[in-house]
């Protein structure tokens, strides 16, 4: 019987304060909507300094890219979890709190652009370089390669990649308001986990999986449009 009335706990939805509720989504997707685009720039730019300078010679562009490699490395393999932790004394300085959605913004950035800065190089090297030799045959600077080739040419792959990045990020302010940045993963915590209404908890994971789908489906969309391979 315990069991049962244990499972019955997460459809008891008359526990679910639901102007909290929708409150909390506005934070996280107000907050995967600015750190996606905000990690977009960002990771674009070190992906497209880590394949000018792999693909140029010379000790500059060897030591660019050995320190950008180092940093995208580094702060690519640290677990979220810690990387907001160890950025709190950075976050209240830059934003001036430790807690709310906006203190979660330095970690989400710092945690996925360089994930996504590999995708965008991996998306360079995957265009033709037989375009790109044609292109600089004809007069082209690097900025015209990079804008009238490169980019165009990746463009699919790099939507994709930046859906994978959106998704990911989703689940990081998850984990952010576990400490106290808000949003749904802070009122699934603190208003479900902690208080014992299994029912916040499930509505929270739904919206976050709703959430999900819809990146997913959107990302999905955009690279149908624009892939004509």
């Amino acid at each position: 019987m315990d069991n049962v009335n244990g499972f019955q706990s997460y459809f008891q939805f008359k526990q679910v304060n639901w102007p909290s509720m929708w409150q909390a989504t506005f934070e996280t997707v107000w907050l995967t909507i600015v750190s996606v685009l905000l990690v977009a720039v960002l990771g674009f730019a070190l992906g497209l300094v880590l394949y000018q300078t792999n693909a140029s010679g010379g000790r500059v562009n060897r030591l660019l890219n050995g320190i950008v490699a180092l940093l995208v490395n580094v702060f690519r393999s640290i677990p979220f979890i810690i990387l907001i932790v160890l950025l709190i004394p950075l976050t209240k300085g830059l934003m001036g709190t430790m807690i709310g959605p906006k203190a979660a913004i330095p970690a989400l950035i710092i945690s996925a652009a360089p994930f996504y800065a590999r995708l965008v190089e991996l998306a360079f090297r995957e265009v033709d370089g037989g375009v790109l030799e044609a292109t600089r045959s004809m007069g082209a600077s690097k900025v015209q390669i990079v804008w009238q080739v490169l980019l165009p040419e990746s463009m699919p792959a790099l939507v994709s990649g930046l859906t994978v990045t959106a998704i990911s990020l989703v689940g990081y302010t998850a984990m952010a308001g576990v400490i106290g940045a808000g949003g749904l993963g802070n009122f699934a915590y603190q208003d479900g986990f902690q208080a014992n209404q299994n029912a916040i908890t499930l509505v929270a994971t739904v919206i976050i999986l709703i959430i999900v789908f819809i990146c997913q489906k959107t990302g999905d969309l955009v690279v149908q449009h624009i892939d004509h391979r």
